[in-house]
């Protein structure tokens, strides 16, 4: 089983010698490994059982340290560097050759971020290569966001989680790119929204519309984050409950507590205060909470659709089970 720790110099020690262990970051828990080394990337790959048309994303410690494993820089990326980072954005950059294939499924650009955990910046600090760091679970399973979590999921084949207790963000990162034309992409949609990137580059960002079934960037598997019981996402939270009276349910309500007659197995309520960010924040474990209670469905009420309710949204669509 793997061991937790709070121990920087252990985690190294096991990255160094090419092995998978598990980092906190602000968004999810990841499962890293040294990107310069191929067989300890493909451990990533057969460890969650990750499609390897899927590319990773690279994580670092600061802007300059990324400079090498980019072809090119932009004014766009200083700026959204200086405003972001350390931060939950991750840019889809031209890749130098230091980069290997594998972790860009054999495509011309790298995803590239910092991330705001203060463990895991002090590791990469005490690194002299990036990591790789796809979420800790299996491929298309709820993502974690406690150490918990990822003990559940890949204990037993991981030797390290380190402990950074809970992520304070609780979604995966917004992910941008540009095309060829050099205006920008917003390639999937996290706690940084469309509106802040706008208001930063001072520029109309448009939604990456995908024509073919290759993955540009990660995380964009139409089917993801699910539980592995049935699960469905409506706006319409008391119709569905009373269709599906007699079932084992549980429920998961954005801001307050359900009030009908119809008997609910567990009821978790994401945020009393009517927060996003906390709805965010408080989502996964709640899925994760009620898909060990062996329960028949869980309900999932929509939040409304706007700033990091879009994120939000999107993450629920692909773990539902009507979504399939």
């Amino acid at each position: 089983m793997a061991s937790l720790t709070k121990n920087i110099d252990d985690v190294k020690v096991i990255l160094d010698a090419g092995e998978l262990v598990a980092i906190p970051t602000e968004t999810v828990y990841g499962l890293a490994a040294k990107a310069t080394d191929t067989l300890a990337i493909k451990k990533i790959f057969e460890t969650k059982g990750r499609p390897s048309t899927n590319p990773l994303i690279l994580h670092f410690a600061s802007l300059d340290s990324i400079l090498p494993y980019i072809d090119s820089i932009t004014e766009d990326v200083r700026l959204l560097a200086d405003t972001f980072w350390p931060g939950p954005l991750t840019l889809l950059m031209p890749k130098s050759d230091l980069v290997p294939e594998i972790i860009t499924a054999g495509l011309p650009r790298v995803a590239v971020r910092v991330p705001n955990h203060p463990m895991t910046l002090e590791l990469l600090q005490r690194l002299d290569y990036p990591l790789a760091a796809p979420s800790a679970n299996p491929s298309g399973y709820i993502s974690p966001t406690n150490p918990s979590h990822v003990e559940k999921q890949l204990g037993t084949k991981i030797k390290m989680i380190l402990d950074g207790g809970n992520c304070i963000k609780g979604l995966e990162s917004t992910i941008l790119g540009w095309d060829e034309h050099h205006r920008p992409i917003l390639y999937r949609q996290g706690v940084i929204t469309k509106e802040d990137l706008e208001t930063t580059l001072k520029k109309e960002l448009q939604f990456h519309q995908s024509g073919s079934t290759i993955l540009e960037a990660p995380g964009m598997l139409s089917s993801h984050y699910a539980p592995h019981t049935k699960t469905i996402v409506t706006i319409d939270i008391e119709k569905r409950i009373e269709q599906y009276k007699g079932l084992n349910i549980g429920l998961i309500k954005a801001y307050q507590s359900y009030d009908g007659f119809v008997s609910i197995k567990k009821e978790i309520v994401l945020s009393p205060t009517r927060s996003l960010d906390e709805v965010a924040k408080n989502l996964y474990a709640a899925m994760h909470e009620l898909d060990m209670l062996q329960l028949d469905l869980i309900l999932i009420e929509e939040v409304p659709n706007v700033g990091i309710g879009l994120a939000i949204n999107d993450r629920l669509r692909r773990s539902s089970t009507n979504n399939k």
